[in-house]
């Protein structure tokens, strides 16, 4: 028997030739493997998982079928396959139906600006929450200079930022609530990282240390790190062992659009946008300012 399947794995081989084979393989390999991603957490995983098997299954039985001229069983699995296609289509209708939305709502060049914009919003309502509880916070933006170093030593997570979540994770009690989260692209990638600290010389003595780690990541590093005082409650931004304090909401946001947006988004025009919809509220304050000076000088003629 193994004889037969050797002879004929080099007529297959023989036919079409290695590259060809290779190929088709990684292609297969490559669907495969971006329809698992897809489905990873729904509950279309192992159901998909189950149909390959089958599907393995049906290519062995076909062989042996031919091998062995097992007419009857031949005849039987001509339709095997049709079936488990129309088993499929019915099973993941969710799934097909999510990727068809997914794919039909990609606009090409855009597609992580949204995603983005709704990440920070995220970071910043989990910073108001942590600010008005007064429970400190320590979040970092990951850009051109990886931390995969740094988050070996916290907890991998490789979730879907949300408020909720990073509420969760800073609680007081938490195990992770001490160190840092990193956030990669637009997935919150790790949490419990510790960060390096900053020197005392260097800066202000009274900070604390998730002030002195976010100054030192940012400094030896171009991440962009979002802090939150326990004891004052107040919001801070470190950029470039900068740290910017006091800050509102709407200025945490203002800037966290201006340093984290770029390094999502390419292409000139979409940059002028985004960087022309970070500062509404400094142009509504220039609007402000020089109607002022307009009524002033008027009331003075």
């Amino acid at each position: 028997m193994w004889q037969h399947v050797m002879d004929y794995l080099r007529l297959v081989f023989s036919s079409y030739g290695w590259g060809r084979i290779l190929v088709e393989l990684l292609l297969i390999g490559f669907v495969v493997y971006s329809v698992i991603r897809f489905l990873q957490g729904t509950g279309g995983e192992k159901l998909f998982r189950g149909i390959v098997f089958l599907l393995l299954g049906y290519v062995g039985i076909r062989f042996l079928t031919r091998q062995l001229e097992l007419d009857r069983i031949k005849l039987l699995f001509d339709y095997f396959l049709l079936g488990v296609l129309v088993v499929a289509a019915i099973a993941f209708q969710p799934e097909l139906r999510r990727g068809l939305m997914q794919l039909g709502g990609t606009t090409f060049g855009r597609s992580g600006i949204p995603e983005m914009e709704r990440v920070i919003e995220q970071v910043v309502d989990a910073a108001a929450t942590l600010s008005r509880t007064q429970i400190g916070g320590l979040v970092a933006f990951e850009r051109e200079v990886g931390l995969s170093d740094l988050m070996a030593s916290g907890v991998w997570l490789n979730a879907r930022v949300s408020s909720e979540l990073l509420n969760t994770i800073f609680w007081p009690g938490s195990p992770l609530h001490d160190m840092g989260v990193v956030i990669r692209g637009t997935r919150l990638a790790a949490a419990g990282v510790q960060f390096p600290l900053a020197e005392h010389g260097e800066y202000d003595r009274l900070l604390g240390s998730r002030h002195r780690a976010a100054i030192g990541l940012s400094k030896e590093t171009d991440a962009v790190v979002v802090v939150v005082s326990e004891e004052t409650g107040n919001i801070s931004l470190a950029v470039g062992g900068k740290l910017t304090r006091f800050l509102t909401l709407e200025q945490l946001k203002q800037q966290l659009i201006e340093h984290v947006m770029p390094t999502v988004v390419l292409g000139g025009k979409v940059m002028a946008q985004v960087q022309a919809s970070a500062k509404p509220a400094e142009l509504t304050a220039q609007k402000s300012a020089k109607q002022k000076a307009e009524q002033e000088e008027s009331g003075s003629e």
